[in-house]
């Protein structure tokens, strides 16, 4: 039996593929291409991961928005080294990152938090994330105290509700192949500059 492993080639920016694939994904991927899971650590060491939307990829740095009372944002804020993960089934691709948080400026929040849905505005403000909830009745009141309260009016951010952005340090694209023979590239950050190698699947 003969067996091929696939040419591929990469780009020495990872940010060139990681825009083609995603751009790919964003033309194929039924449902949000963007969402990516989140993995942040407790101040004691224990890991957690959930997914979250990616909401834009500025100076090279992955964008996405939360309660700052959240879980994760809190353990953000006591360790910002995170990872994240996207996996596009119908492309059998995944891009792997590693990197660093900062939180986003408040116009960043600002200017963000105004393209959302009235909906999801108001949901901001009812929803004390990660909090204990008696019953989904309460939220629900909560949701109608708020659309009464803010009418027909702009919805302003609450001061608990922005974003982070993620430099990333490591970034490894996996591409599936035949008899598990997977291609996989990482690149690291280096001095400001990007080096990559291939690695055994």
């Amino acid at each position: 039996m003969e067996i091929r492993v696939s040419k591929v080639h990469y780009p020495e920016n990872p940010f060139d593929l990681f825009n083609e694939w995603f751009h790919e994904a964003a033309s194929e991927e039924t449902n949000d291409p963007n969402a990516m899971s989140l993995a942040t650590v407790s101040a004691s060491g224990v890991p957690s991961v959930r997914m979250v939307l990616l909401k834009g990829l500025t100076d090279e740095q992955f964008v996405f928005y939360t309660n700052l009372n959240s879980r994760k944002a809190k353990e953000i804020q006591q360790n910002p080294n995170i990872g994240l993960c996207f996996y596009w089934k119908s492309l059998h691709k995944q891009v792997r990152i590693e990197g660093v948080c900062e939180q986003v400026s408040r116009e960043e929040a600002d200017s963000y938090f105004a393209t959302r849905p009235v909906g999801s505005q108001i949901g901001a403000w009812a929803s004390q994330q990660s909090e204990p909830l008696e019953n989904r009745a309460v939220l629900e009141e909560s949701l109608a105290k708020y659309a009464l309260e803010f009418g027909d009016n702009p919805v302003p951010r609450p001061i608990h509700w922005s974003g982070f952005k993620v430099k990333p340090t490591l970034i490894e694209f996996w591409q599936e192949q035949p008899f598990r023979l997977h291609d996989r590239i990482v690149y690291t950050l280096t001095n400001d500059s990007w080096k990559h190698k291939r690695l055994y699947p």
